[in-house]
């Protein structure tokens, strides 16, 4: 080993902010700078040429994707590499309600531009005053002990619901006929999209019975119960609901996997590929982020027949009776189409969120978002000491059981 390499690795690390710069070749460098000076004037220029800001916005996402080198990998970077230590879904989500933010207010206040107009735009002082985002931000921080518990339910449906459909099809067809080689591009695209079709459709149907089972309702009343909606109100889920969602969504996704395990694939090429499945399905979920805000996003006429932008999610928030068990979808708008359960939203139509006849008001506690629904579910089974009276409560932001 020559000693340059030696001395390299005994070499002091750098720190500091901005250390991960002198780790980078100046060739990157100059590499991000131009991607991200790109990303910045090619919506601006179309903006200025009656772009439409739905365009916009998907060009400036898909832009800001190569930002690896510079910014993003400054925030999404692990602390003792000298990042911020967000992480890249947690970057991915900020950039993506960065994005989301411009586009919104140069659409909603066109030929304006004021920066603490802006800042209203985004941070509206409700925000600050209104117990309910404070209510967010703190089960938002309590959900971080149960998230390894989350991993154990999925893990295991997935599987099983996977070999079981694959013993199935063995007792019924015989052993695979399909050779153990890897399986091709072609095949392996039609897999990732088959099964994030199935992952969608498997949270409209949890989130349909999440509406009409009375026991299922109480739980998710936590989700619904926020007034004002600012991002982590995605995360205002109850534990209990979290892992039996999770449990759920392994069910579809995994009889998916194990049709595709017996027709086409070999098994550590799906382990393997399946990890990709799984990370395109948390770039859905950053979106989850974006339309649990109060920005009236959505991607045009034509995007908008098959995908569900955030817009139509915060219309499935409001209280008004003509919005209720409605927009049940997660990525897709297909199945909300197909059953019948579609309500697209007057442009920049606004919503007020929560529960009917204030019953929002009950959720406002860290203590009450966690132990409220198990006391209404012990009332509605009769474990309860004094039944609580829960007709109107069947009645939520539009939900009724």
């Amino acid at each position: 080993m020559g000693s340059d390499t030696v001395l390299a690795r005994n070499e002091p690390r750098e720190s500091g902010p901005w250390a991960w710069t002198r780790r980078i070749s100046l060739r990157h460098r100059i590499l991000a700078v131009n991607v991200f000076a790109v990303a910045i004037l090619v919506p601006l220029i179309g903006w200025r040429l009656g772009l439409n800001g739905t365009v916009a916005f998907w060009a400036a996402y898909v832009l800001t994707r190569p930002l690896g080198a510079s910014l993003g990998d400054y925030l999404s970077q692990a602390r003792a590499d000298g990042g911020r230590g967000l992480g890249t879904v947690g970057t991915s989500a900020l950039f993506l309600a960065t994005i989301a933010a411009v586009v919104t207010y140069i659409r909603a206040y066109p030929g304006q531009w004021s920066v603490r107009h802006f800042a209203r735009h985004v941070l509206p002082p409700e925000i600050f005053r209104h117990p309910s985002p404070r209510a967010d931000f703190l089960f938002w921080l309590s959900r971080r002990i149960f998230m390894p518990l989350l991993v154990i339910p999925l893990a295991i449906s997935t599987v099983a619901a996977g070999h079981f459909a694959y013993w199935i099809l063995s007792g019924i067809l015989g052993p695979p006929a399909h050779p153990a080689a890897p399986a091709g591009p072609i095949v392996l695209a039609a897999f990732t999209a088959t099964m994030l079709i199935a992952y969608d459709l498997s949270y409209y149907l949890y989130h349909r019975m999440q509406h009409h089972i009375p026991i299922l309702w109480e739980l998710h009343k936590v989700h619904h119960s926020a007034q004002i909606m600012i991002g982590v109100t995605k995360d205002r889920v109850h534990p209990i609901d979290e892992i039996m969602n999770r449990w759920w969504d392994g069910v579809i996704p995994g009889l998916c996997y194990g049709i595709w395990m017996f027709f086409a694939l070999d098994p550590v090429e799906v382990t393997v590929f399946g990890i990709n499945v799984y990370v395109l399905r948390n770039v859905i979920l950053m979106m989850d982020f974006v339309r649990h805000t109060h920005l009236k996003l959505c991607y045009g006429r034509h995007l908008n027949m098959v995908l569900l932008s955030p817009h139509y999610h915060q219309l499935h928030h409001s209280i008004a009776e003509k919005h209720w068990d409605k927009n049940f979808g997660l990525g897709l708008s297909i199945w909300d189409r197909m059953f019948g359960t579609l309500v697209v939203p007057e442009p920049d139509e606004d919503f007020v969120f929560g529960l009917t006849e204030n019953e929002h008001d009950e959720y406002q506690s860290l203590y009450k978002l966690h132990v409220l629904p198990l006391k209404k579910i012990a009332a509605r089974i009769g474990l309860s000491g004094r039944r609580r009276q829960t007709a109107r409560s069947d009645h939520h932001a539009g939900e009724t059981v």
